[in-house]
C-alpha cells in the first residue's frame, strides 16, 4: 500500500474555500498513492474557534464533496482528515471521514476526546460517542483524532473492533511534538497496529505553531517515514499484512487478561 501524507497549513488570512482549492492542488501531487491522508480541521483551521459555527458543514458539505472528487480523480482512498460538522440538531462535531476511490463515504468518526487545555474545542464541539471499524480494500481500518492518542482504552476498542490500520489526523502543536512522536509509536506497539498519523503545520490563529512530523509507524514500532515541518506530500510504502504477521510472531494481544476477570478492589478476604 502506498500512503501519501498531506501536511497542510491553515493561515488565518485564507478562506476555507480558497484553502480547499489550494489543498486540491496538493492532493493532486499524491497521485499514485492508494491512501491519501490530511490533517485535523484543516479547512476551518483548528485554532479558528471564533469561526467554527460559520464554517460548520453537513456531511454532504463542500469539504466532503471536494474529497469525493479527489478520490475519484486519483482512483485512491482519501481520508480527508476532519472538518467541523453540523448535524440536523445544530450540534457541532469534529468529524473525520474516509472516501473510497469511487467517491463513497466508507467510514466516519466523531472525535471523542475534545480538547480543553488552552483550547475552546471542548466548549464549542460535542464529543463523539462511538468507535467503528470499516472493512476496506486496504484492510480493516479505524480512526482516532489528535488528542485521542492520549487515551489507550479507546485504542483498545479499535483493536477489539478488528482494526489493523488506524488513521490519526491531528493539529498537534510544535510545543508538544515529542509527545506526538511518543504516542504515535506507543499506540502502534501496544495495540499492534499500522498507525498513519498526519499532522498540520504552520501558524494558526492565536499564534500557535503546529508541529508537523506526520509519520507512519508499523505494528513492530518501526517508523517507516516521518515528514518535517513544511507543507507538502510525503510518501510511504507499507504492507498492512505485516500487522497479522507481527501479532502471530509476538502474540501480546492474545495474552490479555481483562480487568473484569479480577475481584473488585477491597473484596479480598481479611487475612486475619
Amino acid at each position: 500500500m502506498r500512503i501519501a501524507l498531506v501536511q497542510v497549513a491553515s493561515p488565518p488570512t485564507e478562506t476555507p474555500r480558497a484553502r480547499r482549492e489550494r489543498v486540491g492542488s496538493m492532493v493532486e501531487q499524491a497521485r499514485g498513492a492508494d491512501l491519501v491522508v490530511l490533517p485535523e480541521l484543516w479547512a476551518a483551521g483548528y485554532f479558528g474557534f471564533e469561526s467554527y459555527a460559520e464554517h460548520a458543514e453537513p456531511l454532504n458539505g463542500p469539504t466532503v464533496t471536494a474529497a469525493r472528487a479527489w478520490a475519484r480523480a486519483l482512483d485512491a482512498h482519501v481520508h480527508l482528515g476532519s472538518f467541523v460538522q453540523r448535524d440536523d440538531d445544530g450540534r457541532l462535531f469534529n468529524t473525520a471521514a474516509l472516501i473510497t476511490p469511487d467517491g463513497l463515504i466508507a467510514h466516519t468518526y466523531r472525535k471523542i476526546h475534545v480538547f480543553g487545555h488552552a483550547s475552546r474545542e471542548a466548549e464549542l464541539l460535542t464529543p463523539g460517542d462511538r468507535i467503528d471499524v470499516a472493512g476496506t480494500a486496504l484492510g480493516r481500518l479505524g480512526a482516532t483524532t489528535c488528542y485521542d492518542l492520549r487515551f489507550p482504552e479507546l485504542w483498545r476498542d479499535l483493536v477489539d473492533g478488528g482494526a489493523r490500520i488506524a488513521v490519526v489526523p491531528a493539529a498537534w502543536p510544535a510545543a508538544r511534538r515529542e509527545h506526538w512522536q511518543l504516542f504515535t509509536s506507543c499506540r502502534a506497539v501496544e495495540q499492534q497496529l499500522l498507525v498513519i498519523a498526519c499532522n498540520a503545520v504552520g501558524v494558526q490563529d492565536g499564534g500557535v505553531e503546529l508541529g508537523g512530523h506526520s509519520r507512519v509507524v508499523d505494528a513492530w514500532g518501526r517508523v517507516l517515514v516521518e515528514a518535517g515541518t513544511e507543507e507538502g506530500v510525503t510518501f510511504c510504502d507499507a504492507d498492512p499484512a505485516d500487522v497479522d504477521r507481527v501479532r502471530a510472531q509476538f502474540p501480546v494481544l492474545a495474552d490479555r487478561r481483562p480487568v473484569s476477570s479480577f475481584p473488585p478492589r477491597g473484596s479480598a478476604p481479611d487475612p486475619r
